[in-house]
Order: structure tokens, then C-alpha cells, then sequence
């Protein structure tokens, strides 16, 4: 069972996206802002991060950039789940060592094809 590491300040979208996830046989772990998922990415080496990009402190891209240049974090896959939805935002994203972008709202159906396709189909 791969563990999927959520960073994301918003209780209710943590809930949400735990609650797919559970629901598809994934093992989750949390984490509020960009520092502590960084801090738990490191501790934890969960098999994929989710992480959102609009945070109190560190934010999303910061995190990211972080942890793809971290070689201890850096084969863990980042998938961005945030509310910037813009073309600009997606690249920026990617530059910053995301494997893929998605925009929130996010349906069960698109986060667990993404969660699995960036596990590169193992679950």
C-alpha cells in the first residue's frame, strides 16, 4: 500500500482528499504548511507528496523546489493540487520538480488516476 503525504493548510480539503485516497486502498499522512511537509517528507519518505501551492510561510513552489533538489526527497514524486489554475502557475509548478498539476476543485476519480499515474502505476 504506497503512503501519500497531503500538505495542505485547508482542514476541509485535507479531509477530502484523505477520504479518496483511504477510499482506494492509500495510506495518508498530513501536513499544514510547506515546512512541515518538507519535515515529514523527510522523516516519513511517503511514496508521493500532494501538495497544494497557496500556504501560510513556505508555500507550495517553495516546498517543491525544496524537496525535488533534496537528494534524500528528490525521487519522491510532487503532485500539485492547488487552486492557481493558470498556464503560468502549471509551468511554474513543473519547473520547481512537480511530475504533474492539477486544479482544485479535483474529483475522486481525477486525483486517484494522477496519485497512480505517478506512482508509475503501482498502489
Amino acid at each position: 500500500m504506497a503512503t501519500v503525504l497531503i500538505v495542505d493548510d485547508s482542514p476541509t480539503e485535507v479531509h477530502v482528499l484523505s477520504g479518496y485516497l483511504q477510499k482506494h486502498g492509500f495510506s495518508t499522512e498530513t501536513a499544514a504548511d510547506g515546512a512541515e511537509g518538507i519535515e515529514k517528507c523527510r522523516a516519513l519518505k511517503p511514496d508521493l507528496v500532494l501538495m497544494d501551492v497557496v500556504m501560510p510561510g513556505m508555500n507550495g513552489f517553495q516546498a517543491t523546489r525544496q524537496l525535488a533538489r533534496d537528494p534524500d526527497t528528490a525521487g519522491i514524486p510532487i503532485v500539485m493540487v492547488t487552486t492557481k489554475g493558470l498556464e503560468t502557475d502549471k509551468i511554474w509548478g513543473m519547473r520547481q520538480g512537480a511530475v504533474d498539476y492539477l486544479v482544485k476543485p479535483v474529483t475522486e476519480a481525477q486525483l486517484v488516476e494522477k496519485v497512480r499515474a505517478a506512482l508509475g502505476g503501482h498502489d
